[in-house]
Parts: C-alpha cells; structure tokens; sequence
C-alpha cells in the first residue's frame, strides 16, 4: 500500500463537441473570458507561457504557467497555491481532451490538480479547486452546446 504524501483530485465530463473545438475553448483566451475567468484571461495557453486569468470572485489578476500544451489534447498548467505540498507554492493542473468512444464529435474531458498539503488547510484548499473546475467543466459544457454563460451573476 503506497503512503499518502498529497492530496490530489480529478473532476471529469463530457461535452458534445470534438476535441478540437474543446481544446480551443479552454487555449483560447478570448473564449475562456466568456464562460469562466469572469474577469478576463490574458495570453493563450502555449507551452512556456505565463498567462494572466482574473475572475469577479476572487479579483485581481494572477499568474498561470503553462507547462505543456499539446493541441487538442492536453495542456498542464501550474498555478499559486499557499497550501501546495512539497513547498513549491503551486499546484499542477493538468487537462486532458480525449474523443469518446465510437464519437469524435463528443470529447471527454478530464481535469487533474495535484500537489496539496495532508493538512486541513490543504483539504479546504483542495476541496474549493475541486468545485471550481467541476463548475468551470459545467460551464464549459452549457457554453460549447448551448451558447449559456452559467458563471454569469453566479458569483456576484
């Protein structure tokens, strides 16, 4: 039996679009800014970049490194974390865009972050990350099939 040392969650769904067009959704900082950085995304996500992401929720601006971006694939991205394992400061994300089976025009999409502190803190920490991008793949979702900003008012 492996000892736990982090805290680690993935958060998983599917939306009825190809993995090209999913993969842009997220990239894309003009169309991440309409259904999930309500305050704005600054810079694509491409390999060695560091990009801007700002939300209504939590104001101001902040970093996000980029990893590792492989078109329509995946894309990891580090980001600030005061309760990160391994006193680094950030977590890892990691977004993985696979077409679903016997559908390519349906792409399941599945977002990992790692590197959380075995502490209460790092669970809380956790645990809010964890709704953010199960909500952030909901939006993701009603955006691409419908066209509906779910985040719109949901915060403020």
């Amino acid at each position: 039996m492996n000892e736990l040392t982090e805290l680690k969650f993935t958060v998983s769904g599917r939306v009825s679009r190809p993995c090209a067009e999913v993969y842009e959704a997220v990239a894309d900082p003009e169309q991440l800014s309409k259904y999930f950085t309500t305050g704005g995304a600054r810079g694509r996500l491409e390999s060695g970049a560091v990009v801007q992401w700002d939300f209504h929720d939590f104001p101001g601006a902040f970093p996000v490194t980029v990893v590792e971006a492989v078109p329509h694939s995946r894309i990891v991205i580090q980001w600030e974390g005061q309760e990160a394992a391994g006193g680094v400061g950030s977590t890892t994300v990691e977004f993985e865009f696979e077409p679903v089976a016997d559908d390519a025009a349906r792409t399941l999409v599945t977002i990992t972050e790692s590197s959380w502190n075995l502490t209460s803190l790092g669970a809380r920490s956790a645990f809010d990350n964890c709704q953010g991008w199960t909500g952030m793949l909901a939006a993701l979702k009603a955006w691409l099939e419908y066209g509906i900003n779910l985040r719109e008012g949901f915060y403020a």
